[in-house]
């Protein structure tokens, strides 16, 4: 498990796609950030990897509101793929929305790992990495 992280964001903001992506290029054990606008972009990708560990992601940091496909509707098509995805992929629900209903949505979707309000601090994305990382997740 010592192998390098492919980290996958899938927002429409381009603010937010180039904080993070900026972020997360400055840690060293992160070899492939992989950048969606929508969840429909995302499933296709994922769609077209289900057999290809190396291109398909570890962790996805996914939004919830976002044209053509939401982050809940990513979610709902992407729990019926789960079984034929070749590996385990962690998510995490990512918005700034701070509505209750939004947030047990979320955290009734098992393959949601966590519920995180945004922005992200640096800090804060080094801690998850890690957490992740110690607890043997990915």
């Amino acid at each position: 498990m010592n192998e390098n992280l492919n980290v996958c964001i899938v927002d429409d903001d381009d603010i937010y796609q180039f904080t993070m992506t900026l972020t997360l290029e400055s840690f060293k054990d992160i070899d492939k950030i992989i950048v969606f606008n929508d969840g429909a972009e995302a499933l296709d990708f994922m769609l077209s990897n289900l057999n290809n560990e190396e291109e398909l992601p570890d962790v996805i940091f996914l939004d919830i509101d976002m044209p053509i496909m939401d982050g809940f509707q990513f979610m709902e098509e992407y729990v019926k793929i789960k079984p034929k995805v070749g590996k385990k992929i962690i998510i995490y629900m990512v918005s700034s929305s701070v509505d209750p209903s939004d947030i047990r949505r979320a955290k009734n979707i098992s393959a949601i790992s966590d519920y995180i309000v945004k922005p992200i601090e640096e800090g804060q994305l080094k801690s998850i990495l890690a957490e992740l990382r110690d607890n043997g997740k990915i």
